[in-house]
C-alpha cells in the first residue's frame, strides 16, 4: 500500500525491483491490492495445483484491480514452469524458501497467501515452510486444506507455527474452522470459512461425450481423482456385483492418473490390484478406466458424463474434496462417505450419505436412484441449485473480501506528529525508587520490578527535555541518580541491574551491556544536567565506573560506554577518562568490522541484534570529536548499510526483529522493538549533522513514523496524547503491553527528531512546556 506520508519518502511498491510494476499492467485497470500466492502452480498435477490455479484465473479475471505473483512449489527442477508464475520454490531446498521470503520482501506486496496441505512442502510434514513464513512482513492468508483434529507432534508444531504467525486463516468447511479455533487456539475473528470455488456451466442432464465415446444410455456411475488408497475404490467396485445383477449395462468410470507418490513407492501395483480385484468379483467389463490427469475444462466434461458420482471416501475427517464440489456444482446426483466436506456440503438433501465401507449400502443407493428417475432428477436440481452458491465469481469475491481483511489501511501521518508526546505515560511508570520495567497492557506490573537499562534511559530522558520543566521532573532525575549509585557494587567494581519491588537487588552484577548503559547515562547527566550540582555528581560516578568496561568485549556494551565519553568530551574536551573510552572503542569497533565486513555484509558482526545503530553512532562519533576521518567514513558507511536494511520496498522502516537477533547475515522482520527506531534516529542525528545529506533525515522520518503506523501492519504503537508506546510490532500487530523500554524510546525519539531531525521552526509546540508536567 501506499503511505499518505511525503511521497519522496515512501514510494510506491511498484518501483521495487523484484515483481512486475504498474506499466506491466498498463492495459488492465491501476491495481489497488498486490499479494504472493504460493502454493502448487500449473503444470503441475495435483489438486491443490488445480485449485490455485483456479483462484489465480478467477481472480485476475474478476478483480483485475488485485495484481498476482505467483510463488510456485516445484517438485523437481526439471519440472517445467508455467508463464504466469513470479517465483519458483523448489520444495526441497530450504535456501529456495529463503530466497523467495527474501524476493515477496523486496516486492513490497501488501499480503502473502499460501495454500497449505502436508505432503507439498519440504522438510518433516513440511517444516521448510517456516523458513519462509518467519521472513515475510507483508500480512500473512493461510488457506488450510487440511485440518488434523489428532495431529502428529511434528504436524502440530507447523500447524500451531501458522496460526501464530498468520493475519487471516481460510477454510473450506464449518468443522475445519472448529478444529483451528478449539484445537489449535485461533481466534475466532481470524478464521474464515470460504467453501471451495466451482465452476459456473448450465445443467446438462445428458452430455454429449455419451455419443463420442460410444455410450449411448448405459447408466454411468464415476469416480475422479488421483487413485491412491484415500479414494475407497475398493468399497464401491464391490458394490458392483449387487448393481450389475440388476442392470447388467451399468459404468463405473474411474477417472485419473495414479497419484505420483504412489508411482514413485510402487507403480501402478495399485491400479492393478484393482482391476484384480473387479476381475475376481465378475465386473472388470463393468469399468472403465481412464488413467490420465485432466485439465479443469475436460475434468468438468467427463463428470457432466455421469449421472451417479461416488465419493466412497474412507477418511472422514477429510475437509475438501474438489471433485466432490465440482460435482454438485454441476448437478450429479451424489452418493458419499459422511467425511466432513460431504458432510456440510450434502446437508439438506443435496446428495445421499451411506457408512464408511459399506458396499451394499452403496448399492441400494445407486439402486434406488437408478430405478426412480424421479428421485435422481429431483436429488441433481438440488444439487446444482447448492452449487450456485460455490460459482467461482462468488468465491473470488468472498476471497477479495478476507484480502482486505489482511490488508492494512495505509496510515495517515500528519505533522502534528511533531508534538511533544505527554510525559503522563513516563510518570505512569515510576515510584520513589526508579521507573517499573514492565506492563500488563497499560498498567505497571509490579511483580517484575526495575533495572538499571530503563533508569538509565529515564536519567536520558529528563536531561534531554527541553525549555522548561516542573520539579517534579527534576526530583525524578534525582531519584533515578540514586539508583543508579545504589546500583553500584565496589567488590565487584560494575553496577547491578534487577531489583525486585521489594527492593532486594537480584544479582551481584550486571550485564556488560547494562553497564554500558549506566555509564552513558552517566555521562550524558554530566554533560545535560541542569543543575551543577547533579552534573558534578555524574562527572565523578563516571569517572569512578569507567573501570566497568575496561576489559568488556560486547559491542553494545563498549558502544554505549563511548556514547556517554562522547557527551562527557563533548562538554569537557580534556576529560582523559572519556577520550580514552572513546579511542579505545572506536579502534576495537573498527577492529570488528574489518574481522566481519563482506561485499555484502559491512557490519560488525556477522549477526543484526538490538540497538544496532548505536555501533555505527558511536564509531562516527569518535571520528567527529577526535578528528579521525576513518573513523568517522565508517561510521557513516555501516550506518548507510544498516538503513538500507532497515527500509522496506513501502519505504517504511523495519528494523531486525527480536526473532532474527543472533542469527549469522540472516534478517527476520518481527518482533519489531520501539529500541530500533530511536537508535536509528539518534545515529542519523549524528550523521546528519556530520555530513549534510537528506538521505539521514529521511531515514529519520521513516523511523519516526513507524511509531504512529508507517510500518509492516499499519498500526500505531505510540500516541503524543498519553505518552504511552506499546512493546513491538508483531506479524499480527502491535503488542499491547506498555513497558518502559518502549515508553521511554518514544520519547526519546521524539527529543532526537526535535533536536536533530527536524528543521528549527517546524515543530508544533515552540518552547515545549509540557501541560501534563504540572500534574
Amino acid at each position: 500500500m501506499k503511505y499518505d506520508v511525503e511521497d519522496r519518502f515512501f514510494p510506491h511498491y511498484a518501483d521495487a525491483e523484484v515483481g512486475p510494476t504498474l506499466s506491466s499492467f498498463s492495459s488492465s485497470p491501476p491495481l489497488t491490492r498486490r499479494i504472493a500466492l504460493v502454493g502448487c502452480f500449473r503444470p503441475r498435477r495435483c489438486g491443490i495445483a488445480t485449485y490455485t490455479a483456479d483462484i489465480f484465473d478467477h481472480l485476475t479475471c474478476e478483480h483485475p484491480d488485485i495484481g498476482i505473483d505467483v510463488y510456485a512449489l516445484r517438485a523437481h527442477p526439471a519440472d517445467p514452469r508455467d508463464t504466469d508464475v513470479a517465483c519458483v520454490i523448489e520444495a526441497e531446498d530450504p535456501a529456495s524458501y529463503r530466497a523467495a521470503a527474501h524476493a515477496i520482501n523486496r516486492s513490497g506486496v501488501d499480503a502473502v497467501w499460501i495454500q497449505h496441505e502436508f505432503g507439498i512442502f519440504g522438510g518433516i510434514a513440511g517444516a521448510m515452510l517456516l523458513d519462509l513464513v518467519e521472513r515475510i512482513a507483508a500480512p500473512l492468508i493461510v488457506t488450510f486444506h487440511t485440518v488434523l483434529a489428532s495431529p502428529s507432534a511434528e504436524q502440530r508444531r507447523i500447524m500451531d507455527g501458522l496460526v501464530a504467525r498468520a493475519s487471516r486463516l481460510m477454510v473450506m468447511s464449518d468443522y475445519g474452522r472448529q478444529v483451528l479455533i478449539e484445537t489449535y487456539g485461533a481466534s475466532a475473528d481470524a478464521v474464515t470459512l470460504i467453501e471451495h470455488g466451482t465452476p459456473v456451466r448450465p445443467f446438462c442432464e445428458k452430455s454429449p461425450l455419451r455419443t463420442e465415446l460410444g455410450i449411448g444410455d448405459r447408466p454411468i456411475l464415476s469416480t475422479f481423482g488421483l487413485l491412491g488408497p484415500g479414494k475407497g475404490l475398493e468399497t464401491a467396485i464391490r458394490a458392483l456385483p449387487a448393481i450389475a445383477e440388476r442392470h447388467p449395462d451399468i459404468l463405473y468410470r474411474i477417472v485419473g492418473a495414479t497419484h505420483p507418490n504412489l508411482i514413485a513407492a510402487e507403480g501402478e501395483a495399485y491400479r492393478e490390484s484393482l482391476q484384480a480385484l473387479a476381475e475376481d468379483l465378475g465386473v472388470g467389463a463393468n469399468i472403465g478406466w481412464d488413467n490420465r490427469f485432466l485439465e479443469t475444462e475436460e475434468l468438468l466434461d467427463q463428470i457432466e458424463l455421469c449421472d451417479i458420482y461416488l465419493a466412497p471416501y474412507p477418511n472422514l475427517a477429510q475437509v475438501t474434496s474438489g471433485t466432490l464440489s465440482y460435482a454438485v456444482a454441476l448437478g450429479r446426483a451424489v452418493i458419499s462417505t459422511p467425511f466432513v466436506h460431504a458432510r456440510e456440503l450434502l446437508s439438506n438433501d443435496v446428495g445421499l450419505l451411506v457408512p464408511q465401507g459399506d458396499s451394499m449400502a452403496i448399492a441400494d443407493a445407486v439402486l434406488g436412484l437408478l430405478e426412480s428417475a424421479d428421485k435422481r432428477r429431483a436429488l441433481q436440481r438440488r444439487a446444482y441449485e447448492r452449487g450456485r452458491r460455490t460459482a467461482w465469481p462468488q468465491i473470488v469475491d468472498q476471497c477479495a473480501a478476507l484480502l482486505d481483511m489482511a490488508i492494512m489501511e495505509p496510515p495517515r501521518i500528519s505533522a502534528t506528529r511533531r508534538t511533544a508526546p505527554s510525559l503522563s505515560g513516563v510518570a505512569d511508570m515510576c515510584d520513589d525508587v526508579g521507573i517499573l520495567q514492565h506492563g500488563r497492557g497499560v498498567v505497571p506490573d509490579r511483580d517484575h520490578g526495575y533495572c538499571i537499562d530503563d533508569v538509565a534511559r529515564a536519567l536520558i530522558l529528563v536531561n534531554s527535555l527541553g525549555g522548561q520543566i516542573a520539579s517534579e521532573w527534576e526530583s525524578r532525575a534525582i531519584c533515578f541518580a540514586a539508583f543508579i549509585q545504589h546500583a553500584w557494587n565496589p567488590d565487584e567494581g560494575a553496577f547491578r541491574n534487577f531489583m525486585s519491588y521489594d527492593r532486594r537487588w537480584l544479582e551481584d552484577r550486571g550485564s556488560d551491556d547494562s553497564n554500558g548503559r549506566a555509564i552513558w547515562a552517566l555521562g550524558h547527566c554530566a554533560a545535560r544536567a541542569r543543575s551543577n550540582e547533579l552534573a558534578g555528581w555524574a562527572r565523578d560516578w563516571f569517572d569512578r565506573s569507567a573501570c566497568a568496561v575496561a576489559e568488556v568485549r560486547s559491542p553494545r556494551a563498549v558502544a554505549f560506554a563511548m556514547l556517554g565519553a562522547a557527551e562527557v568530551l563533548g562538554r569537557f574536551p580534556s576529560d582523559a577518562a572519556a577520550s580514552e573510552i572513546l579511542g579505545c572503542g572506536a579502534a576495537y569497533l573498527e577492529k570488528l568490522r574489518s574481522h566481519s565486513a563482506r561485499d555484502d555484509w559491512d557490519w560488525f558482526e556477522p549477526t543484526l541484534a538490538y540497538d544496532n545503530a548505536r555501533l555505527s553512532e558511536a564509531l562516527l562519533r569518535a571520528g567527529t570529536l577526535l578528528k579521525v576521518a576513518a573513523w568517522k567514513e565508517a561510521g557513516l558507511k555501516t550506518l548507510g548499510w544498516l538503513c538500507e536494511q532497515q527500509t522496506a520496498a513501502t519505504g517504511c522502516f523495519r528494523p531486525v526483529g527480536s526473532e532474527g537477533f543472533g542469527r549469522s547475515h540472516d534478517l527476520l522482520p518481527f518482533d519489531q522493538q520501539p529500541l530500533e527506531a530511536w537508535a536509528t534516529i539518534a545515529a542519523c542525528g549524528a550523521a546528519l549533522a556530520a555530513r549534510h545529506d537528506e538521505r539521514w533525515r529521511r531515514y529519520a522520518e521513516a523511523a519516526w513514523y513507524w511509531f504512529f503506523g508507517a510500518n509492516d501492519r499499519g498500526e500505531a504503537l505510540a500516541s503524543t496524547e498519553t505518552g504511552r508506546c506499546h512493546d513491538g510490532l508483531t506479524p499480527r500487530g502491535i503488542n499491547r503491553n506498555v513497558g518502559a523500554e518502549s515508553t521511554l524510546a518514544f520519547h526519546l525519539a521524539y527529543q532526537a527528531m526535535d533536536a536533530l531531525i527536524w528543521p528549527r521552526g517546524a515543530r508544533k509546540d515552540v518552547g515545549f512546556v509540557h501541560a501534563d508536567m504540572q500534574t
